[in-house]
């Protein structure tokens, strides 16, 4: 699937497209409300219009991003790809939409698209999110006092590569 090609995910009513600046509203309310829920913990650095900006003017133009959205055409969740294509920037769901496989079919898109390598950066503290990159391959490798982020809360990089295609075999001279 290209980025510009919208993929319905059989059987479950989600499809996955390419986000454009429409989104921007309702990816940002994803964003704020996914936060709020999984994270309460955090402080809140920027305010509602400050995010919704961030998400407008260096997100979506700066980053592949795609969202998932209901048959009704709500948006479900989103992930995005950093410019160099092998890094997860994000990767938000609405807290009712946990449990359905939609991060599993986002993070699949960002892996497709990551060319074989990418990285994350989770806060060590976010257990369910963790756990759900762990269960998808990734390997934790380094852990950071918070001193990187602004909310300066701890945080963990993660790293998965594409399993590589055993070696073709040499044809039998004897034959």
């Amino acid at each position: 699937m290209t980025t510009d090609e919208p993929a319905q995910q059989a059987g479950t009513g989600i499809r996955l497209r390419a986000a454009s600046a429409r989104d921007a509203e309702e990816i940002t309310q994803v964003f704020l409300d996914s936060r709020a829920d999984a994270l309460p913990y955090l402080p809140r650095v920027h305010s509602d219009e400050d995010t919704l900006a961030w998400i407008t003017h260096v997100v979506l133009p700066g980053s592949t991003v795609w969202v998932a959205e209901s048959e009704a055409e709500e948006v479900l969740g989103f992930a995005s790809l950093d410019a160099d294509g092998h890094e997860l920037d994000q990767l938000y769901l609405r807290p009712g939409s946990l449990r359905r496989g939609i991060g599993s079919q986002l993070l699949a898109l960002v892996k497709e698209a990551s060319g074989g390598e990418l990285s994350l950066y989770t806060f060590q503290r976010n257990t369910a999110a963790r756990a759900f990159y762990e269960r998808h391959g990734f390997t934790a490798e380094s852990y950071d006092d918070g001193s990187r982020n602004e909310e300066k809360e701890p945080d963990v990089l993660y790293r998965w590569s594409a399993p590589q295609a055993p070696p073709a075999a040499a044809p039998d001279p004897a034959r």
